[in-house]
């Protein structure tokens, strides 16, 4: 165990033992002499520090020193009413600083007990409640402030993480400054009581017991009393001071000393009129200039000296910021930072600004956390920061999101409209400005306020502008999020799945698959856009099928079959599942256009025939989306990697399935055969 660590562990041995143990008059001294120093050193760092977190252990310090103020209040009490005597410490207090007057003692002692209990004590006690209450009521806000700074690219996850943990902490540290408020409070009236005992019952022991005359035993006991007070007192005292200051940091940013001298004196002219003033009662009043003209001119001097004191304009604040920005720019790190690239990013013209505006009432940034959580949900990935700007360069009401640094998507919004989709039946009457709802190439009209209710009787879809936006940067996200998951990211996903399934993780990573080699596998899947959420169930059948094959496409298949259910559920319409077959003509011929070289298979296919499955195949989707059907394809596990990469040029779209992903007990129903 550390010395640290035992020393404190001691300390609070030693405290249950000064409530046990009587102890000598000079260890009694030397531990009354510890308490006053620990106590000012309390109070220095309470006014030296910048914010209440720095001195996070207060309130805890404010429990073991008022226990400890306790063991010395019952030594010396036990000392006091056993031998007459507490030490030399208790002496002293007792006649060199009250000049061995008993009824002036007693007057400074109920003053110090006045202006703890009634002043320092309420004022703290107070101060600590209404600060946890309003720390606790502002925690949602400045966690969806965080939010929206993260969102908005202003901070990192790990800044934001730190954020947040500040703000716990916060709500931790004066919930409990709340409760320590309760102990300096306690120990007052502990004080008082104990106080008491040592007078009335002291007097009673010196006259019965050591009999001492009334009036002897009375200075006796009061002085010792007194001096035992006041030894308790005076660290108490400043124990409540100390945690008054730290409950009321949150309203600086420095340290006492220099909020002091930098507020304080921050107007000269005030100085001058506190000098004068000054003057003034010297002048007039009997008090003399003897006295006030010092003082007056102390501050008329000082006044006069900071004035004096050039203070930097605007300008030279701007212009001392500029020749920072520009030595930034002249080193190397300057230059780092530009290869930076976001992974996602969405860039609006000026007219959009309301858009992401929360003082204009824009929402886009809390659309974006509910995209965020959305995508986690439906796919099993955690989504970057979007990174949100402005883009003079772009048209008012354009904007466009980027992946990686390319243009995925682009858009236009009127922000005064609304978006309504054609039911499909083509109505002239509803008037507007044609145009294509991004999302999904649909035809669409912008149209005003005063049309709205009447597009929805005539059965149009009608969407506010935020909606069509955030709708978009869901479905290009979601498309795009193969190219979102890395290494980086992948190990995040294993080192979170490690936590519950240790044993599981380790028979499949690091050996015999990489980190890189189970990205692969996850892009793969995300690609066609099937959830990786489900983990547990990928790695084990990753770990099933690397004793045969590290081939990433061939255990992508095979991860592709353990999810069945999950895929079958996926592409389900209604009471069957829906999907357009390829002949064995077609699938012979694929099959045996399948290669294979020192760098993998590939797909080798005559190109005539390549055009006429591809011709027929659109035949077969156009005629399955004529009966609102969403087509699916269904071929032999065999072909199914290879049709893919034969259609995903043309029709990206449309889910390439083969018998082993779909379930024995699933209902399949064939809406079409592709054929030559």
């Amino acid at each position: 165990m550390a010395v640290k660590d035992l020393s404190v562990l001691l300390s609070v041995i030693l405290i249950v033992a000064m409530l046990i143990i009587p102890f000598p008059h000079w260890l009694l001294s030397i531990l009354i002499i510890i308490n006053m120093a620990l106590a000012l050193m309390v109070l220095l760092m309470a006014m030296s520090m910048k914010e209440a977190l720095e001195f996070s252990i207060f309130p805890s310090l404010v429990l073991l020193m008022t226990l400890f103020r306790i063991g010395l209040n019952v030594s010396t009490m036990r000392a006091i009413l056993s031998e007459g005597d507490a030490g030399k410490v208790v002496e002293t207090f007792g006649s060199f600083v009250t000049g061995g007057n008993v009824i002036v003692g007693l007057v400074v002692f109920i003053i110090l007990v006045i202006v703890q209990f009634i002043v320092i004590t309420k004022g703290t006690e107070r101060v600590s409640e209404v600060a946890a209450r309003f720390t606790l009521d502002a925690m949602p806000g400045k966690q969806m402030s965080i939010d929206a700074d993260l969102n908005a690219g202003m901070i990192s996850e790990q800044e934001a993480r730190n954020r947040r943990e500040k703000i716990g902490r916060e709500a931790d540290f004066y919930g409990a400054m709340d409760g320590a408020s309760k102990f300096v409070k306690g120990d007052a009236i502990a004080s008082i009581i104990i106080t008491l005992i040592n007078l009335i019952v002291g007097i009673i022991i010196g006259v019965t017991q050591l009999g001492l005359p009334i009036g002897e035993a009375a200075t006796h006991f009061s002085m010792l009393t007194i001096g035992d007070g006041l030894v308790s007192q005076i660290p108490a005292l400043l124990m409540s001071t100390a945690t008054g200051l730290v409950v009321t940091r949150s309203a600086s940013e420095g340290n006492i000393g220099s909020d002091i001298t930098g507020q304080l004196f921050s107007y000269p002219k005030m100085l001058y009129i506190a000098g004068a003033t000054i003057l003034f009662l010297g002048v007039f009043t009997p008090i003399g200039l003897l006295l006030t003209l010092p003082i007056a001119g102390l501050l008329i001097a000082g006044g006069y000296f900071i004035s004096k004191t050039p203070a930097p304009d605007k300008e030279q604040l701007q212009e001392i910021e500029e020749e920072v920005q520009t030595d930034e720019m002249k080193s190397p790190e300057s230059v780092i930072n530009l290869l930076n690239v976001d992974p996602i990013e969405f860039e609006f013209g000026y007219g959009l600004i309301p858009l992401a505006d929360a003082n204009q009432g824009g929402d886009l940034l809390d659309r974006i956390v509910m995209i965020r959580r959305q995508l986690a949900i439906e796919l099993g990935i955690i989504i970057p920061v979007v990174r949100i700007r402005d883009n003079i360069q772009l048209q008012p009401n354009e904007y466009r999101l980027k992946i990686k640094g390319n243009v995925m998507a682009k858009g236009e919004l009127l922000l005064d409209h609304y978006l309504a989709m054609s039911p499909g039946v083509e109505e002239d009457s509803i008037e507007g400005i044609d145009t294509i709802e991004p999302s999904f190439g649909l035809p669409a009209k912008w149209i005003n306020e005063d049309t709205k209710e009447q597009a929805e009787i005539y059965g149009y879809t009608v969407v506010d502008p935020p909606s069509v936006v955030s709708t978009h940067l869901t479905e290009v996200i979601k498309n795009n999020a193969h190219e979102l998951i890395g290494r980086q990211e992948t190990k995040q996903l294993i080192d979170h799945l490690k936590s519950s399934y240790p044993i599981l993780v380790e028979e499949v990573t690091p050996t015999p698959l990489t980190t890189g080699d189970i990205q692969k596998v996850l892009a793969k899947l995300l690609r066609e856009n099937i959830s990786i959420k489900n983990l547990p169930v990928i790695f084990e059948s990753l770990a099933d099928t690397v004793r045969s094959t590290t081939d990433t496409d061939l255990l992508t298949e095979y991860v592709r079959q353990s999810l069945a259910r999950q895929i079958t559920d996926q592409f389900h319409e209604g009471e069957s599942l829906k999907v357009i077959t390829l002949s064995g003509k077609v699938e012979k011929i694929i099959a045996d256009g399948i290669q294979q070289t020192e760098q993998g298979r590939f797909l080798s296919v005559d190109p005539t025939q390549t055009q006429t499955i591809l011709e027929s195949l659109a035949n077969q989707i156009e005629q399955s989306s004529m009966l609102n059907h969403s087509p699916v394809v269904l071929c032999s596990p065999a072909v199914r990697l290879y049709v893919r990469q034969l259609t995903e040029r043309y029709f990206p779209q449309v889910p390439i399935l083969s018998y082993n992903e779909i379930e024995a007990n699933a209902e399949v129903q064939s809406v079409g055969v592709v054929n030559l």
